[in-house]
């Protein structure tokens, strides 16, 4: 992780400083700002690899600030709440976050998270292929851009990891288990709603009819599947 750059938004001090200690100690380059407004002036300014961010801030919100940080750029998200429901990670993940993780927490765990944020999956398409076409949507994979109707769509970084991996597994049936520990590392299994809200962007963004998928499809109680159109005729399940 040597060189990663980490910038921290949070309006307490010391939460700073601990933090500021915590991943200096393991090797990251950080950076810190006291608001939503400040980390979007720090992150037009400077490069940053990950952005920790409290979800309650002054000003702006952490939510809002993660929505505006998704509207220039696809920097990694970790959001930090203290509040832990199914709404709360859902409206995170909505914004755009690539994980979340609830406080309190040790710093051992706060360590694995932002590893596993910041890990991308590489499994190849096929040998050789670096442009996937299917319906309406081109996947430039080594560039990590998509396009549909030939205009490009922004995918955040765990979005493209996660449509890559189906891709790889045209016409596979994936338990949730798998997709996750794939795309979001070992520690992971038991998040379904993590992948849902994911899968669910994902289809706003490339399906003709997000409420009645052509590519990205349920299996019903294990997983999802990808299925190129020339598969057939969808009749999926949504989510």
């Amino acid at each position: 992780m040597s060189g990663v750059r980490i910038l921290v938004v949070d309006d307490e001090p010391q939460i700073r400083r601990v933090m500021r200690a915590t991943l200096s100690g393991a090797g990251y380059l950080v950076t810190d700002a006291r608001s939503g407004e400040e980390a979007l002036e720090k992150l037009r300014d400077e490069r940053s690899d990950l952005v920790l961010l409290d979800v309650n801030l002054p000003g702006i919100s952490g939510i809002e600030t993660c929505r505006k940080i998704r509207a220039q750029s696809d920097v990694h998200v970790l959001m930090v709440t203290v509040r832990n429901s199914d709404q709360d990670a859902v409206e995170a993940l909505d914004a755009g976050a690539d994980d979340y993780i609830t406080k309190p927490f040790a710093m051992e765990v706060l360590l694995a998270r932002i590893r596993a944020t910041l890990r991308r999956s590489a499994p190849a398409v096929e040998p050789g292929a670096d442009i996937v076409r299917f319906g309406k949507v081109e996947v430039r994979v080594t560039a990590r851009r998509v396009l549909v109707d030939a205009k490009e769509v922004r995918l955040t970084p765990k979005e493209f990891d996660l449509l890559r991996f189906l891709i790889s597994n045209d016409d596979v049936a994936l338990p949730h288990e798998r997709i996750l520990q794939a795309v979001w590392g070992p520690d992971y299994g038991s998040e379904v709603q993590y992948l849902r809200v994911f899968i669910k962007q994902l289809r706003k963004k490339l399906e003709p009819d997000p409420g009645r998928p052509l590519y990205i499809l349920t299996e019903p109680w294990l997983g999802y599947r990808f299925r190129m159109p020339e598969a057939g005729p969808a009749a999926a399940a949504t989510l």
